[in-house]
């Protein structure tokens, strides 16, 4: 292709972009007239007593044009500063939350309130527990001194039994010493016949004065031998007033007296 011929490759680019601006430029030109405010006019009224008289037309005014203003450079876009962080507001718990706080407080009311009935049922049976002990005590004690009591009376009624035994054993002595001295004072006076067989026992019953003096002689049972029961009877007789005991106590039991003689003794 001939040199003359050759089209610049930026060339159609750079007519449009020229044609582009000049078209931004004539719309920013209307805009900003519209955009201007114009003050109106003075309304000028003219009063007249009589109408003028009829003359030729007044030659019409030319409109006066009006410069057209300047055109305003366009406004600065300042860039907007980032919107500062609104705070957060606390967000309304939800009411499943209320719920289970409602809830867990009271599964915490109704555990305190079983703690302290467990606490006031312990410290019932405890106080039960502690009466029961006293009570027992009390019995125990009670029972200890019953115990006490009758082993005493039953100390008291063998030491009693004791004495009495000692005292009946100590009467026995004495009168069975009080009756072998009035026996063997008796033997002193009886005179043994001479056909005696064998060693027979004689029985008599004597009554005696305080004083020891026999009252009365009886034979209770006999030897089986009239002679040897003869003979101790008189013998009886003879040897009065009879030994009594020393012991004053024992005197009132010598008034009825049972004599028994052998003839061997």
């Amino acid at each position: 292709m001939p040199p003359a011929e050759r089209k610049e490759p930026g060339r159609k680019w750079a007519v449009m972009l020229a044609v582009l601006v000049h078209l931004m430029f004539a719309a920013v030109l209307v805009f900003g007239v519209n955009w201007q405010t114009r003050e109106a006019s003075p309304v000028i009224a003219e009063l007249w007593n009589s109408l003028p008289p009829v003359s030729a037309p007044a030659p019409k005014r030319e409109p006066v044009v009006e410069p057209k203003p300047e055109p305003r450079p366009e406004p600065k876009v300042e860039p907007k500063p980032a919107p500062k962080p609104e705070p957060k507001l606390e967000q309304p718990k939800p009411a499943k939350v209320d719920i289970a706080l409602k809830e867990k407080e009271k599964e915490k009311k109704r555990k305190e309130d079983e703690r302290k009935k467990a606490e006031a049922e312990k410290k019932q049976r405890e106080q039960l527990k502690e009466q029961e002990r006293k009570e027992l005590l009390a019995q125990v004690e009670a029972e200890q001194a019953e115990l006490s009591k009758q082993r005493a009376a039953a100390a008291e009624t063998r030491r009693q039994k004791m004495a009495a035994a000692a005292q009946a054993a100590a009467l026995a002595r004495g009168m069975e010493d009080a009756m072998g001295r009035i026996s063997s004072h008796v033997r002193r006076f009886v005179v043994m016949p001479a056909d005696v067989a064998g060693n027979p026992q004689a029985i008599f019953e004597v009554s005696l004065l305080p004083t020891g003096e026999v009252l009365n002689v009886k034979l209770s049972r006999s030897s089986g031998n009239t002679a040897y029961d003869n003979a101790v009877e008189r013998a009886i007789h003879k040897a009065s007033p009879l030994p009594l005991p020393a012991d004053p106590s024992l005197v009132g039991r010598f008034r009825e007296l049972k004599l028994k003689f052998r003839p061997n003794e």
